[in-house]
This record gives C-alpha cells, sequence and structure tokens, in this order.
C-alpha cells in the first residue's frame, strides 16, 4: 500500500472521528439542555405557589395595618380621646388635638399637638416619618394664617 492511500485513510479516520465526536458532544448538550429546562419549569412551577403565598401574606400584612391605623383611636391603648384625633394618613397617620374636646365644651382652655404613626408588627418609621419626628422633635413648627380676599 502507498503512503498516499495511507494518509488518505488516516485523513478519512480523523474526519469520520471528529464528525462522530462533534455528534456525540452536541447530543450530550442537547440533552443537557433538555434536563435543566425541565428543572427550570418544575421549578417555575413549584415557585409560583410559594411566590402568590407571599404576595397573598404581604397584602394581608398590609391589610392589616390599614385596618390598625384605622381603628387605633379605638383601642385602650390609644390614650387620646378619638373625637380629638385626626387621621390623615400620610406623611403621618393622626394629628391629635389632646384636651380639643374639653376646649369646644368650655371646659378647657388649652390643648397639646400630637403627631402620630401607627405600625402594625414590626414595622419601623420611614426616611420621611423620621424627619417629622425631628422637626416636630426640635420644635421646628409655626402657626399661619392665610387670608383670602373676595376678589381672589
Amino acid at each position: 500500500m502507498a503512503f498516499e492511500d495511507i494518509l488518505g485513510y488516516v485523513i478519512i479516520a480523523l474526519v469520520a472521528g471528529f464528525l462522530l465526536g462533534w455528534l456525540f458532544v452536541k447530543a450530550q448538550i442537547t440533552a443537557i439542555e433538555q434536563r435543566y429546562k425541565a428543572d427550570l419549569e418544575r421549578w417555575k412551577a413549584e415557585s409560583a405557589a410559594e411566590i402568590r403565598k407571599d404576595s397573598v401574606n404581604r397584602s394581608r400584612s398590609t391589610l392589616k395595618g390599614k385596618i390598625a391605623e384605622q381603628m387605633a383611636p379605638l383601642l385602650p391603648s390609644f390614650g387620646y380621646l378619638p373625637a380629638d384625633a385626626r387621621f390623615i394618613g400620610s406623611p403621618v397617620d393622626y394629628i391629635i388635638f389632646d384636651g380639643l374636646t374639653s376646649v369646644a365644651d368650655e371646659k378647657g382652655s388649652s390643648i397639646r399637638i400630637v403627631f402620630m404613626d401607627v405600625k402594625h408588627g414590626s414595622a419601623t418609621l420611614s426616611r420621611t416619618q423620621r424627619i417629622i419626628k425631628k422637626a416636630v422633635e426640635e420644635k421646628a413648627v409655626e402657626w399661619q394664617t392665610l387670608h383670602l380676599k373676595d376678589d381672589q
């Protein structure tokens, strides 16, 4: 057999080996992709229920907080007459004019103004609420009266 014939067979064998190797690797990659796609779809199906449950729990917690905010004046721990409280909701929940009922009934002559935010569970003040609290504590509060004219 001539050297050229052997070289031809070797080249054919190399090409055939390369082709078979490429087909084998491609089949392995396809199998891996399918396995991971199946795992991903299973994870999505399993997680969707957990995500929905978490969403419902968060919604429920928010709703409980909103109810607690509205019902706070009726609770014994509120500490003020409900008639003296004004719900504003944002940025704080209540402004309480402590003693207003007595003043209106002409039994008192002074009030104390209290800013109150109602929190449920482990909730904390927002950044804005912390800044408002600091302003109140530093007595950065004032009174203004705006007089409107009839032609305005």
